[in-house]
């Protein structure tokens, strides 16, 4: 049964403190600044006792969102593939929550993300990046719901999906004129790996990521196939490599300085192909891209424009582009394809 006393509050104001102890459940407790606020819960908890359906409510109700963000950093995080960035991401994102950062889980509706979403797009931050906050809030909350014990917790960012920012149209920034001449002929002014890296791109339709990782041990010359172990959607895939392809890595043998001219003539090569990280690459490209003087573009339109190239150039139906790029829908490979109606109409008989 529940319990109603009046007491004074820390501010020196009367409030409401109820006590529900029902045999089964746990002794709850809670204070209300209105009589009525405590008997309407108190009532609500009772009847939802008394059907059996009742969730506890007390952590989702003494947990602050920057409390839980801090604890999915610590305990979620770590597991995903992409543990570094996520977590840069959710240490970002905790000083941009404002005033929702102190309030209750159990207390953020609909409407608070709503407000969320307006003060970080007046702030400056592209559609992109909001869609990519609230998933990391929507995820927040399921878990928390799911694997946290907050089970009377609701999604407040569902609630808001069809109110989510539009995404700009789809990328169609492609190399044009002598771009691609440009491109490599500063490429070599700049110096080290960037060139290669760049040639390599467009022969391959690789990410950034798998071409960073790339290893010797994973080369197949006599099948001329690359096995990629580690994508972004988690399925491991082999693709071709086109005689341009091939001519990179013969470069970087001819080119290095090799332990023994034995490991040469066997191709026993292993580890790393090239030695630039993700993030120097992006940064050697708009480098070059600047010396160049080609504006707009950026690394990963190299992935667009091999996979538009497969299909003009090399005549590859759908599936097999698929097969090379790692596109696990027909509408992803669709968003990377641009082709240009000269070089389809070259095709045409």
């Amino acid at each position: 049964m529940a319990s109603l006393r009046a007491r004074l509050g820390p501010s020196g104001r009367k409030v409401w403190q109820v006590r529900i102890k029902k045999r089964g459940y746990p002794e709850l407790a809670r204070t209300f600044d209105l009589k009525g606020e405590a008997e309407a819960w108190a009532k609500q908890v009772e009847t939802e006792m008394d059907r059996g359906i009742f969730v506890s409510r007390t952590e989702a109700e003494g947990t602050t969102l920057a409390e839980a963000l801090n604890r999915y950093r610590t305990e979620i995080v770590p597991q995903k593939k992409n543990a570094e960035r996520e977590s840069r991401q959710v240490n970002g994102l905790i000083p941009m929550l404002g005033p929702l950062a102190p309030r209750f889980l159990a207390s953020i509706r609909g409407k608070d993300i709503m407000s969320f979403m307006k003060i970080r797009q007046a702030g400056g931050a592209g559609p992109n990046t909001v869609r990519l906050d609230l998933a990391l809030l929507s995820h927040l909350f399921n878990v928390a719901r799911t694997a946290w014990g907050m089970e009377s917790l609701t999604n407040p960012v569902d609630l808001v999906k069809g109110q989510r920012p539009k995404l700009p149209q789809d990328r169609d920034r492609r190399l044009v004129g002598d771009e691609q001449a440009r491109l490599l002929a500063a490429t070599a002014t700049y110096g080290g790996e960037i060139g290669t890296i760049i040639t390599w791109a467009i022969e391959t339709a690789m990410r950034r990521g798998e071409i960073a990782a790339m290893k010797w041990e994973h080369v197949d010359r006599e099948t001329r196939t690359l096995l990629i172990p580690d994508t972004k959607n988690g399925t491991p895939r082999s693709i071709p490599l086109s005689p341009a392809a091939l001519a990179v890595l013969d470069g970087i043998i001819n080119s290095a300085t090799l332990s023994s001219t034995e490991d040469t003539k066997n191709n026993d090569l292993r580890g790393p192909v090239w030695s630039m990280r993700p993030h120097s690459i992006s940064q050697a490209f708009r480098r070059v891209c600047k010396a160049a003087g080609i504006m707009g573009a950026r690394l990963h339109d190299m992935r667009h424009e091999a996979t538009s190239r497969l299909f003009e150039k090399q005549g590859f139906n759908a599936m097999e582009v698929s097969s090379i790029t790692g596109h696990k829908s027909m509408q992803m490979l669709k968003r990377y394809t641009h082709l240009r109606a000269k070089d389809l109409a070259k095709r045409m008989k």
